[in-house]
């Protein structure tokens, strides 16, 4: 693992920092339903930006595949049917911004769609269900998924007051569909490559230990208290890469 590291020019201590960043994250997602993209965006982009958004995309695919088995019985595709249609335009729209925009422009719109991530969690805004406002909604989450690969609030922003375990279902089922399409994006614009594997491989064992440790003890936790303390790293985070 040191010869891969040195190959990416990544110190041993960034990696360790980065993992522990993932682990959280992953446990986070595993209890909550969200956590893995708001918390690693911000605090990845801080320690190594290079793993912003195509690790995140790698993981959130992983992790929607562990969750999704458990909520199978909640899938609803059909009603998110048209929020995929306008990930496409979306998607078009996030990765001109990647190759266009300079890093700290970008630094700045991450931060923003963290704080956004976070306004929608606390806040339950109503929004009426219908073509229209799920198909903006999947425009938003593909800019906001192929940018930070933190594609689900503007979705979850129309899934508020369906019971919980109907949202995480189709949420991961969503994340999973549009994490292969946001792939396929960041691939066809040149934005992966090998290494984002090799690197992967070594946080996976963190990201499983992640998803594991939220199976064994999650149903001991305040769930509430979780996120909660979630969102303050995140706000804190993003409040930090504004300034």
């Amino acid at each position: 693992m040191d010869s891969m590291l040195a190959w990416v020019n990544m110190p041993m201590s960034t990696w360790f920092a980065c993992s522990a960043v993932l682990l959280l994250g992953a446990f986070v997602q595993r209890a909550t339903g969200f956590g893995l993209a708001i918390i690693g965006a911000p605090l990845l982009l801080m320690l190594e930006p290079r793993l912003v958004p195509v690790v995140l995309v790698l993981f959130g695919f992983t992790v929607s595949l562990m969750m999704v088995r458990h909520y199978w019985h909640e899938v609803r595709l059909d009603s998110i049917g048209m929020a995929l249609v306008g990930r496409l335009p979306g998607n078009a729209l996030g990765i001109w911004l990647l190759l266009a925009a300079p890093m700290f422009v970008l630094e700045k719109l991450i931060a923003v769609i963290v704080l956004f991530a976070v306004l929608v969690t606390l806040c339950r805004f109503q929004l009426p269900v219908n073509r229209i406002t799920l198909f903006g909604a999947g425009v938003l989450s593909g800019i906001f998924g192929t940018v930070a690969a933190i594609g689900g609030p503007p979705i979850v922003l129309l899934m508020h007051g369906l019971p919980a375990d109907r949202v995480r279902g189709n949420l991961a089922a969503f994340f999973i569909l549009t994490s292969l399409l946001t792939f396929i994006t960041l691939a066809l614009a040149d934005q992966i490559q090998l290494w984002h594997f090799q690197v992967a491989l070594t946080f996976l064992p963190m990201v499983l230990i992640g998803n594991a440790l939220a199976d064994a003890i999650a149903h001991r936790l305040d769930r509430r208290l979780l996120q909660g303390a979630s969102l303050a790293l995140c706000t804190l985070a993003a409040l930090g890469l504004l300034w």
